[in-house]
């Protein structure tokens, strides 16, 4: 074994981290603050250890919906210091409003202030060191990868892009090209011989195979990779290392025969989960349809003044097993939006109203969706239904597309949660991974998540 390697962290394993030592540092810091000031307001017993456990719940919940365990924003001190005081405040305020499993309010207003203070000051100075002293070295994973030359640049920006902390600092050209132009000065080049000794060298976190041409990987170096496999040296495949770090399934890069990588969820056989997301389901959508009418007298003068058309419209929607049904929503367009025949909505659309815009923005449009989950043609979470001419039309070029109907649409998903709105077939692209993602790994865990991201879209304002 090489003693020269270096520790890392996976991803999940860096948002456990943070998660864990958020929660210890609030408590010490609590503690701290207990046991040297007069602060009564919070205290460590035997008898009231729930406030303690309610407290780190608090922490977490709040921490991810304001994107605190978002690892792009925890190693920037300027968004991360944003999101602290966004789950600080949030977290202070809720807690000081749940009584019944928290202390009683404290008649001393100052108490509140040194909770706040205490709960804020704790997560500044923790993410501030992490991100000094641990995202920027601890961090860092030294990669090799083991690709054809026209693949390296596509490889590369879609791992470092997803993770500011995986860097591929070498690469082995596998399809037998010694002499060839090379334009990557943070990226070296190295001979297929080379291999073992400069992964032995340079504390080499894993080696990445992304060569899609079998017989570039010569005898030499397949003996090479099985020396350093030997030797407790981490050799993966580059759709496994993309999945882990991406969280989106790379269909760019796996055959046709695709199920041989992709197994479907156990969830979504599973009769247990779907009756009880069944039941959620039908509560949410009574929830939802509630608010949505104490918002309806303001949509409604808002389409009159700025809209000036129906209020409500209806669409074909392609749903479960390519069936199409109608889908409710409300008016943000000009009326007779095409005339001219269907089209993407564009990110600045003309046709979108400032009125339609602000719905958009803030999901208020899509209240009336809630009907389609009442009746069954949607679910809370799945991939968001698209319009059988535009399915028609991206199946053709696209692999895989038309796996996205083996569950139930969504209003919310796990492309609506991490990939911006888009307008091209790229982008179509890009959120069919993050579906299929969806659809390989369904699990509750995975829908509460969906849950809370999506509150962040809300409240961060990033509807389309």
């Amino acid at each position: 074994m090489n003693s020269n390697k270096k520790i890392h962290f996976e991803v999940s394993e860096r948002k456990v981290l943070l998660k864990i030592f958020d929660v210890i540092f609030v408590l010490l810091s609590l503690y701290i603050i207990s046991s040297i000031f007069d602060f009564k307001y919070f205290t460590f017993s035997t008898t009231n250890y729930y406030w303690a456990i309610v407290l780190a719940i608090y922490v977490n919940i709040f921490g991810s919906v304001f994107e605190m365990y978002n690892l792009q924003v925890a190693s920037n001190q300027f968004q991360i210091i944003k999101s602290i005081i966004l789950a600080s405040s949030t977290t202070v305020l809720i807690y000081l409003l749940t009584p019944i499993y928290t202390p009683v309010l404290p008649s001393n207003r100052l108490q509140i202030i040194i909770f706040f203070v205490a709960i804020f000051g704790s997560l500044l100075a923790w993410r501030i060191f992490y991100v000094k002293f641990l995202a920027s070295h601890r961090f860092v994973k030294k990669a090799v990868l083991v690709c054809d030359k026209e693949q390296l640049q596509e490889l590369v920006t879609g791992l470092e892009n997803a993770d500011p902390h995986y860097k591929i600092i070498a690469f082995v050209n596998s399809d037998g090209e010694d002499s060839f132009n090379f334009k990557f000065k943070s990226i070296k080049n190295i001979h297929p011989n080379e291999l073992e000794n400069f992964v032995r060298n340079n504390s080499i976190s894993e080696i990445v195979i992304a060569s899609q041409k079998t017989e570039g990987i010569t005898v030499s170096l397949y003996n090479q990779l099985i020396h350093l496999l030997e030797n407790g040296f981490i050799i993966r495949e580059y759709t496994q290392v993309y999945e882990a770090i991406t969280q989106r399934i790379p269909v760019q890069y796996v055959s046709r025969d695709f199920y041989r990588y992709f197994p479907f969820s156990r969830s979504n056989q599973n009769h247990l989960y779907l009756l009880v997301s069944r039941l959620i389901e039908v509560i949410f959508s009574v929830i939802g349809l509630t608010i949505g009418l104490l918002f309806f007298p303001i949509i409604l003068i808002g389409n009159l003044i700025g809209n000036r058309g129906g209020l409500f419209y209806t669409q074909e929607r392609v749903g479960k097993n390519g069936e199409v049904f109608k889908i409710y929503k409300y008016r943000t367009m000009v009326k007779n939006a095409e005339a001219n025949g269907a089209v993407f909505t564009t990110a600045n659309d003309s046709r979108i109203t400032p009125f339609g815009k602000f719905m958009r923005k803030t999901r208020l449009d899509e209240f009336p969706q809630f009907i389609n989950i009442l009746k069954g043609d949607m679910a809370i979470i799945g991939p968001r239904p698209e319009r059988p001419i535009f399915v028609n039309e991206i199946a053709e070029m696209m692999p895989f597309y038309e796996t996205r109907h083996v569950v139930k649409p969504g209003l919310t998903g796990w492309a609506q949660v991490n990939y911006a709105y888009g307008d091209s077939i790229e982008d179509s692209l890009m959120k069919l991974q993050y579906d299929l993602y969806y659809i390989k790994h369904r699990s509750i865990f995975l829908d509460i998540n969906i849950i809370i991201k999506t509150f962040s879209t809300v409240l961060f304002y990033r509807g389309q």
